[in-house]
């Protein structure tokens, strides 16, 4: 079903804004500060904020992003829950394991951090990889998932493995899911110079509201080392994992939202999703790219607290 998405939040920041998680994190309405917690011997980072007393909500980002990806949602979002915007293993300002990335792995550590904080359930919404996580969650810890939800992607599957190598007329060239599975290379290439390629994805696959050079400098610091682009790799390195663990996985019993962007993925959601759970469902976020989180900030928050009550 269509959604037509309102006019954009402004986007404006300083040119000496902060670019460290704790000065981030202080500079949002909601109350929201900088943590870290050891889970299974992995230094996960999170931003926590908003209301004690409301049914938690855990946010999980995608590449080539952090936490920070959450900010134009953040504050509304804290008015109605407990929210935690999680990095990921391998992302930000958490550990860079050699191992670990396939998303059922990722998967149990936001289970671990839930575990560590008392959290005994909780809505987990993600956008790119941190939708493969969230579904990955909602398959493994069903007794820890209240609602999930999908933000463009879904969770890696077979069909996945025949994506083309060449681009074709009318379908977008997903170049970079091959080139992030090289191993060493990209390393290479692009240590000191990541905002070359986060300038060319937020220039391609956006189509609503930019990506505001305050935030890509942000995303360019925490991507800019050797050791960050092997890290953000290994979520890709480890597809063939996944669409293998996929397999194994029982449709989801807890509701399932999907959002798609108009000039992105909301097709493809739409053949995906319904196989993926008992109850889904899915939207279209009218005038939108991939970066719906930032691109569409009032959307989002309107269609989850809609579904997440």
């Amino acid at each position: 079903m269509p959604r037509t998405t309102p006019a954009p939040l402004d986007d404006a920041a300083p040119a000496d804004a902060p670019l460290d998680d704790a000065a981030l994190a202080a500079s949002l309405d909601g109350g929201f500060t900088s943590r870290h917690a050891d889970v299974d011997g992995v230094r996960l980072h999170y931003v926590e904020g908003g209301d004690p007393a409301g049914a938690p909500l855990v946010l999980l980002g995608g590449w080539p992003q952090t936490w920070w990806q959450w900010r134009k949602v953040l504050p509304d979002l804290a008015r109605r829950y407990r929210v935690l915007a999680v990095d990921l293993r391998g992302m930000g300002g958490s550990a860079k394991p050699e191992g670990g990335y396939d998303k059922k792995t990722l998967a149990r550590d936001v289970h671990g951090l839930l575990v560590r904080l008392g959290i005994g359930s909780a809505h987990v919404v993600g956008h790119d990889i941190g939708a493969m996580v969230a579904y990955a969650f909602a398959a493994n810890h069903p007794g820890a998932t209240r609602k999930v939800a999908l933000l463009d992607v879904s969770h890696p599957h077979e069909g996945w493995a025949a994506m083309p190598l060449l681009p074709r007329a009318g379908l977008r060239h997903l170049w970079w899911f091959a080139f992030n599975q090289v191993h060493d290379l990209p390393e290479q290439l692009l240590a000191g110079r990541s905002r070359i390629l986060l300038d060319w994805l937020f220039g391609a696959m956006t189509r609503g509201q930019e990506i505001d050079e305050h935030a890509r400098a942000v995303y360019a610091r925490a991507y800019d080392d050797p050791e960050a682009i092997r890290a953000g790799n290994d979520w890709y390195r480890a597809f063939p994992q996944d669409i293998a663990d996929l397999a194994t996985y029982a449709p989801v019993t807890a509701p399932l939202l999907a959002l798609g962007g108009e000039h992105s993925n909301h097709e493809r959601l739409v053949a995906d999703v319904p196989a993926l759970g008992a109850d889904t469902r899915v939207v279209r976020i009218d005038g939108s790219g991939h970066y719906l989180p930032e691109e569409a900030p009032r959307a989002v928050v309107e269609e989850l607290t809609r579904f997440l009550g």
